[in-house]
């Protein structure tokens, strides 16, 4: 994949979103007569991040932890119908030969599949269960796997619910360090500054940064599990001996939702 496909798969709203964000901030530090430099504190950002990390890790599960990680390169990646389309045509043509032959004749299709979960579905079809173990079976499926991918983004939640506090944990230890050198009065206004940066990243970190993240990825959780719902739908129209015509009517407003 060349540099420009890649650009072309990101979903740009992300880093728009995060430019905006943090290019206001400092614009406006500027138009209030402040210095770019005066915001940029290793101390406060060591103390923040970490703090932050050190929260998450120890309230969150070792696979939560990972699947955040995995999650968060959703979040700036482009949402594309394309797949949605694709699982529709083959659901279709599915019906198209089930209907024009047996469904049977569908089972050496189904190792072409990408989607694990179509496949399952479509296995299901073959060995003609009943419609409705079918549906309960998928079902609880599309649950559980909602479950797992939404405690994935809760993480990123979470990390914006610690950053604040931390925040203005770091702004204390600061304020700390600015009383325990009083005697120097010149360099009280710096030093209390200083403190409240901890204070600023915290907050900022919480709301341009790990609580969009979060809103991203369940958004794109949303659509994952949209598709799945699609997939469910459309095995059970061919089970039920849906004519191809119908197999569409009925998988369409899925794809118009995710575009």
């Amino acid at each position: 994949m060349n540099a420009l496909e890649g650009i072309e798969k990101m979903e740009m709203t992300s880093f728009l979103g995060l430019a905006l964000g943090i290019g206001g901030i400092l614009l406006g530090n500027i138009i209030e007569g402040g210095h770019v430099s005066s915001l940029l504190q290793f101390a406060a950002a060591v103390i923040v991040l970490t703090g932050t990390l050190g929260a998450v890790v120890a309230s969150s599960r070792k696979r939560d932890l990972q699947l955040a990680v995995e999650l968060m390169k959703s979040a700036f990646r482009k949402s594309s119908s394309a797949r949605n389309e694709s699982s529709m045509a083959e659901l279709i043509d599915c019906a198209r030969l089930a209907r024009k032959e047996s469904v049977l004749a569908i089972e050496p299709r189904i190792a072409k599949f990408q989607d694990p979960f179509m496949q399952g579905v479509m296995k299901a079809v073959i060995d003609g269960l009943d419609t409705k173990v079918v549906r309960e079976i998928f079902e609880q499926e599309i649950t559980l796997e909602e479950e797992n991918l939404n405690a994935g983004a809760k993480v990123w939640a979470d990390a914006g619910g610690f950053s604040p506090t931390v925040g203005i944990i770091g702004a204390v230890l600061g304020l700390i360090h600015v009383m325990s050198n009083l005697a120097d009065t010149s360099k009280l206004g710096a030093g209390i500054a200083v403190a409240f940066v901890a204070t600023v990243y915290g907050v900022g970190f919480a709301n341009l940064v790990f609580i969009p993240i979060s809103n991203k990825i369940k958004k794109k959780i949303s659509e994952t599990i949209r598709e799945r719902e699609m997939v469910l739908e459309g095995g059970l129209a061919i089970l039920a001996g849906l004519s191809p015509i119908m197999v569409e009517i009925k998988l369409k407003p899925y794809i118009e939702k995710s575009n």
